[in-house]
């Protein structure tokens, strides 16, 4: 390794870091006033003008206060839970490309760690290791209610992988690479209709549910729902440790967000401005500024839905990743698969995913499937069992 390659990474890693840090602060501002919004109230306005000294009076606020660690408590992995969950979050975001990697400047690059060939398997790697932070955090607090929402979030993010990871096996598939750079180039040097939102619409949405679920968000907080668990795996935390699970949360939710806009909407490709050879003054500033606008309109959409859709079950939770995601994202795999093998057109794929799609809606609505001589019935029991009759 260079002396220069060195460098160049390290100005990356504190631009990335840096960027990082700002956004998450102004986004819960933005999600505060979004909240405030929705529900026909003032929301921060008083810190600065219309609010947006607000996160640096948080930060002092979290910096400040007084540092409590309660006595019934395992001290190593109440402290170690929060630095693992912020950690995994950041190190999600090193293969994560953040602008037009081969138009990047020579002194930082579009992405901390460049060529890795496996990026998603990387990523889904680190970001699974997350939830060891919640488990052992909610474990160490040595509180009922902290042990049960930890227990919660491992049973929803082992169930959550599941579809998270096959729904991305189609675009794999189509662009046969596993590297986030190469999926995003084969989007963009299609252009519009190229984008993998077209031809795996369903993925999109499966994708896009499971990764909700994984970052905790509304509507499956179930690991820290304020009704049922007071605070759920974080109860027993304040100041800077709370704000380390806060750091991680937003931290994951930008990097789900990019992977989406990566993944299914071209990346920094747009039509007219930021095509694949654009090469005008200002085209990369142009791509990254495309990128990043994608990426926080889609971060927008998910603070909508916290504020407007309630929350699930646990058992519907569990019921829709198992009964309802996964066998359909089984059923793309199998439609993408037989398409490439006999060379089907492309527009048979947006086909497919609609009758997965329709059919699995006609097989919830009518409460019942029938496999051989067993019959899954999906009415709930008042306790919201699914009942499986031979």
């Amino acid at each position: 390794m260079s002396w220069e390659f060195f460098l160049v990474t390290l100005i990356t890693i504190g631009v990335a870091f840096g960027g990082l840090m700002g956004t998450i602060a102004y986004l819960i501002l933005v999600e505060r006033r979004l909240a405030a919004f929705i529900q026909d109230r003032y929301g921060p306005n008083r810190v600065g003008w219309a609010g947006l000294l607000q996160p640096i009076a948080d930060g002092a606020k979290f910096l400040l206060k007084e540092d409590v660690i309660p006595g019934y408590v395992n001290k190593t992995l109440y402290i170690l839970g929060p630095s693992i969950a912020v950690f995994t979050a950041m190190a999600g975001f090193a293969i994560v490309p953040f602008g037009p990697v081969d138009q990047a400047p020579s002194w930082m690059r579009f992405v901390i760690a460049p060529d890795v060939n496996i990026g998603m398997i990387y990523i889904f790697c680190v970001g699974s290791l997350g939830v060891y932070g919640v488990i052992l955090g909610g474990w160490a607090s040595n509180n009922k209610y902290s042990s049960l929402g930890s227990m919660r979030a491992s049973a929803q993010v082992v169930s959550y992988e599941i579809p998270l990871g096959m729904s991305i096996i189609g675009v794999v598939l189509m662009t046969s690479s596993l590297s986030l750079n190469d999926i995003l180039m084969h989007q963009a040097n299609q252009g519009v209709l190229g984008w993998n939102v077209w031809t795996q619409p369903l993925a999109l949405l499966i994708f896009f549910v499971s990764a909700l679920a994984e970052t905790n968000r509304l509507p499956f907080d179930l690991s820290e729902c304020e009704q049922e668990l007071v605070g759920g795996f974080h109860t027993e935390y304040s100041s800077m440790k709370f704000a380390l699970y806060f750091l991680g949360e937003y931290a994951h939710i930008i990097t789900v967000c990019f992977l989406t806009a990566i993944l299914f909407f071209g990346g920094w490709q747009f039509p007219l401005i930021a095509e694949a050879d654009s090469a005008y003054l200002g085209a990369t500033l142009v791509k990254v500024v495309v990128l990043l606008t994608k990426v926080l309109m889609i971060i927008l959409l998910i603070m909508f839905i916290r504020w407007t859709i309630p929350r699930f079950r646990f058992d519907q939770l569990m019921n829709l990743a198992w009964l309802g995601l996964i066998p359909m994202a089984a059923m793309n795999i199998l439609v993408v698969m037989t398409a490439k093998q006999f060379d089907w057109p492309i527009w048979t794929l947006p086909l497919g995913s609609l009758a997965i799609f329709v059919a699995a809606g006609l097989i919830g609505t009518s409460g019942k499937f029938v496999v051989s001589d067993q019959t899954v019935d999906f009415s709930e029991s008042p306790e919201g069992y699914v009942h499986v009759h031979s």
